[in-house]
């Protein structure tokens, strides 16, 4: 459990859904009303990860809370209980349950960002670029996102190179399958802005990160990439400590009105 900030608070495991995995933590930071929420979605191949690991949320309470920001971190159905896109499915879920409720723990709703690593991101994302899921689970489209090295955003491109076998688990051999789920392909109309950060140390993520950028320029949105040189794992745990990585996503938000 992270320790927190003075004067702040935790609800745990609030039920969003009627699974046991639909719930989710909620930062409460302390006395600042009317502020932004950032809503975390953790990784972990669409296999295993929790909302609670504190490479997830222990920098980024400490970093967000005492500038009055709500944190929120989600769970969702796992592989093979449910598959990438009803893991999407759920997320939107969340997001819903969120905007629903922001206005009681004192937080703008319209100032909601999402900030997904890895298979987080990838969900994050896929959502990013599909208002008819979003809507479908009551969600309405966000103000941000920041995608933390992710290199599942084209799928087709992943599966027809050589790839690690959690591909194969998660998106099986079916090509129409590999574009339904790929946020490359599902891009059709211009998003929220976007943050795309890859490491330095991963090629698959910053080719990926750049080409689905570029995309989103096209279609006049924004989007901005940013190379780290830290591991992918050290990108979500150090997300919110002092150092130039955290200054970069921290520049992007108040660009946006966060906090």
């Amino acid at each position: 459990m992270p320790a927190l900030p003075y004067g702040s608070k935790v609800e745990r495991d609030l039920s969003y859904g009627p699974d046991p995995a639909h719930c989710l933590d909620v930062y409460l930071p302390p006395g600042q009303p009317t502020g932004p929420v950032v809503l975390l979605v953790h990784g972990g191949a669409w296999l295993i990860g929790d909302k609670s690991n504190p490479g997830v949320v222990a920098a980024k309470v400490a970093h967000w809370l005492p500038a009055g920001v709500v944190v929120v971190s989600v769970n969702y159905r796992l592989l093979p209980l449910a598959d990438p896109l009803q893991q999407a499915g759920d997320l939107a879920r969340a997001i819903a349950w969120v905007q629903n409720r922001a206005v009681s723990w004192q937080a703008d709703a319209a100032r909601l960002v999402l900030i997904g690593h890895s298979a987080g991101a990838h969900l994050a994302a896929l959502l990013g670029v599909d208002s008819d899921l979003l809507r479908e689970h009551g969600a309405e489209p966000w103000l941000a996102t920041v995608l933390i090295d992710c290199a599942a955003l084209d799928l087709v491109a992943v599966m027809r190179a050589p790839h690690h076998p959690l591909f194969d688990r998660a998106f099986g051999s079916d090509e129409a399958g590999w574009r339904q789920a790929s946020p490359l392909y599902r891009l059709r109309t211009r998003p929220a802005p976007v943050l795309l950060v890859h490491s330095d140390q991963r090629p698959e993520s910053a080719e990926a990160s750049r080409r689905f950028a570029a995309a989103v320029v096209a279609l006049d949105g924004r989007a901005e990439v940013c190379e780290v040189s830290l591991s992918h794992r050290e990108l979500n745990t150090q997300l919110g400590l002092q150092n130039s990585y955290t200054g970069q996503v921290d520049r992007f938000l108040q660009s946006v009105g966060v906090p």
